[in-house]
């Protein structure tokens, strides 16, 4: 397969993943397996062969193969809107008749925000894809935030998805697992001796979301106080705090159903505190109320630049408490997103041994990435 024609196909499935299709990494790579076998000389028994691995509902199986004639051959000078921003992109060589279709524009309306891929995967295709990429203190415009707003919106409800399709594998149940079975049949020759069971996991794993909300930070905070909320959303029995000298539950706070409230509780929890930064105080002060609630089904995210001004020895303290306690144990430090940043100051060097990520977390982008993170659990 071509390279511009497995791009195409790529571009394909982010546009369905951002209407809410259930297409990950792995169907991706599925998508273009196929495609490999089944060549792209015939679009239509292409969709035929695609459309099992890209449909996860009754509509969208009836309606995959429209979609997916729109997106490959759009009419002549026709720019198809099926799919969102940048579905009529120009289709791949090679196609069926040799006909070229009339060049597209590679930037939409703005007034399309909500259907652009929240991963902001399709490099140039609008402004709203350009949005994933850009650092969180770039962002002044009220359209853009708006914007950002609602694909991290669209981000809570796709891992809301994601984690109800968990399953469990077992050793016996009612529900076969066709594919971990045929894995293990390979040993035996193919004969599945062995079959594997499944079933939904009970529970998602609960989310801590501790966010630094000191003066150094106010660039970062209201984004992070968003995706709090989004992530809240997500997976239910979550909890999240701000701190920067003191320690505060504000997992009420981000729970309001009316955007507009919503919108003004986080510029006031973003803004209303500015001072120094004390997290290892405020770490002992959540292990002390909130620790028992922690177990190994947790995941902690602290959003914090790690500009400490306490004392380094009860960072590490709580840290190693903490760690202690949650299955998996993450800092998000926007500065990691600037060029030359290491982490040298005295409370990420402290920090260190006792985390299993140090990410960045500057742009949604990055935020995205810590999907796989939250839903291994």
């Amino acid at each position: 397969m071509t390279l511009p024609a497995a791009e195409q196909l790529l571009a394909f499935t982010r546009a369905l993943r951002a209407r809410g299709w259930p297409i990950g990494l792995q169907e991706q790579q599925d998508v273009l397996r196929v495609a490999e076998q089944t060549g792209l000389e015939d679009p239509r028994r292409l969709a035929r062969a695609l459309r099992p691995l890209c449909c996860g509902t009754r509509e969208q199986w009836h309606g995959f193969e429209a979609l997916f004639e729109q997106w490959w051959r759009p009419r002549r000078g026709v720019r198809s809107r099926a799919l969102g921003p940048g579905g009529g992109l120009r289709p791949a060589p090679g196609r069926a008749g040799g006909e070229e279709a009339a060049p597209q524009p590679d930037r939409p309306a703005a007034g399309n925000a909500g259907d652009a891929d929240p991963a902001g995967a399709r490099a140039g295709a609008s402004p709203q894809a350009g949005l994933g990429r850009t650092d969180f203190r770039h962002l002044c415009d009220p359209e853009e935030s708006r914007a950002l707003d609602a694909l991290m919106d669209r981000m809570a409800r796709r891992w809301q998805r994601r984690v109800r399709r968990r399953w469990r594998a077992l050793q016996k149940g009612r529900r076969l697992a066709p594919r971990a079975t045929l894995r293990r049949s390979l040993a035996r020759g193919g004969v599945p001796f062995d079959p594997v069971w499944r079933r939904p996991r009970r529970q998602p794993p609960r989310l801590i979301l501790l966010v630094d909300a000191s003066r150094s930070m106010n660039l970062y905070s209201y984004r992070f106080l968003r995706f709090a909320g989004s992530a809240l959303q997500a997976f239910p029995r979550s909890e999240a705090f701000i701190f920067h000298t003191e320690l505060v539950r504000i997992t009420d706070a981000l729970q309001e159903a009316r955007p507009e409230r919503l919108r003004e509780k986080l510029a006031l929890l973003s803004t209303g505190w500015s001072g120094g930064t004390r997290i290892g105080a405020c770490l002992a002060r959540f292990n002390r109320q909130y620790g028992e609630g922690v177990r190994r089904r947790s995941v902690v995210l602290i959003f914090s630049d790690g500009l400490d001004t306490g004392d380094p020895e009860t960072l590490t303290r709580v840290l190693a408490e903490l760690r202690g306690r949650a299955g998996r144990l993450l800092w998000l430090n926007p500065l990691m997103g600037r060029s030359g940043y290491a982490p040298e100051a005295r409370g990420m060097r402290s920090a260190l041994p006792y985390l299993d990520r140090l990410a960045p977390a500057h742009t949604l982008d990055s935020l995205l990435a810590l999907e796989q993170e939250l839903i291994r659990l």
